[in-house]
């Protein structure tokens, strides 16, 4: 019982701090380059990540691990960063949050393929319900947005569910905040690359909040956020834990408030006590 309150305590942690990645990155993509934007932030939380792993005397993970960590860094440092910094471009900062509510049902669907758990139905009616809300509260905002930043949030979706699922299953071996610092080591190379060839040829036009973005989304959500969420998905379950993620629309929504001043609407809150029903239902049947 400690280790899956632990576990609920350390993912909510870390669902907490994912929450300001999207208001983060709108306000960053106002004056980066979506494709520097994500390659400086993988970058910066890359070299971190190694002097954390040198500090700490690492092993260094098995061969066989290559290729889960390839998985997590294609998912989780490069597919979900790159696509919601290109899919806000062309939606708002609230509709881009709102879907973060599928999440969990793309994490717990690769939870089940690549994780070995089996949740029971009614857990999967839960939490199809708790992602319905979201979604039917994503389109009662009526923000306008293009087909095409609806697919790419989709696909950052299925990337990101992918690379959580798969990264938690590492981290029942390897530790949560070492996965991380080792899939953004084995990015390294290329994303420093990438981040020096594609910086602006002049920084004068960078304003402040787009700075302290590019810093949010470099320390916080690229590398201190996922050394709890990894330690709750492991500790809890992939499939338990991720439904905790059903609530960071509604952080989300706050933080975009203050810093975008978008207005919080008495639907909002309503949605979000019944998601949170739809969480506590859904850990119930988790296992």
């Amino acid at each position: 019982m400690d280790k899956l309150v632990s576990g609920w305590g350390n993912g909510l942690l870390g669902v907490l701090i994912f929450s300001g990645s999207l208001p983060a990155t709108r306000v960053a993509v106002a004056d980066f380059d979506p494709v520097f934007l994500t390659a400086a932030r993988a970058a910066v939380a890359g070299l971190l990540a190694a002097m954390l792993l040198l500090a700490f005397r690492q092993k260094r993970p098995q061969r066989g691990d290559l290729g889960a960590l390839g998985v997590v860094a294609l998912g989780v440092v490069v597919g979900f960063p790159l696509l919601t910094a290109i899919a806000l471009q062309h939606m708002t900062s609230a509709r881009s949050i709102v879907f973060i509510g599928l999440l969990p049902l793309a994490t717990a669907m690769f939870g089940v393929l690549r994780g070995g758990e089996r949740p029971r139905l009614a857990f999967w009616l839960f939490s199809g319900m708790g992602s319905a809300l979201v979604v039917g509260f994503a389109f009662s905002v009526g923000a306008d947005a293009t087909t095409s930043g609806d697919l790419l949030m989709l696909a950052a979706i299925l990337v990101c569910g992918l690379g959580y699922a798969e990264g938690a299953k590492l981290s029942r071996r390897l530790g949560g905040w070492q996965v991380i610092s080792w899939a953004l080591v084995l990015s390294l190379p290329v994303m420093l690359v990438l981040a020096c060839s594609l910086m602006p040829a002049s920084w004068q036009g960078i304003g402040g909040p787009a700075w302290l973005g590019l810093v949010y989304v470099s320390l916080f959500s690229m590398l201190i956020g996922f050394v709890f969420w990894y330690r709750g998905l492991a500790q809890g379950g992939i499939a338990s834990v991720g439904q905790l993620q059903l609530l960071q629309p509604f952080f989300g929504l706050a933080l975009a408030a203050t810093l975008l001043h978008e207005t919080v609407s008495l639907s909002m809150l309503v949605t979000t006590v019944a998601v949170i029903l739809c969480v506590m239902a859904a850990r119930r049947f988790a296992n």
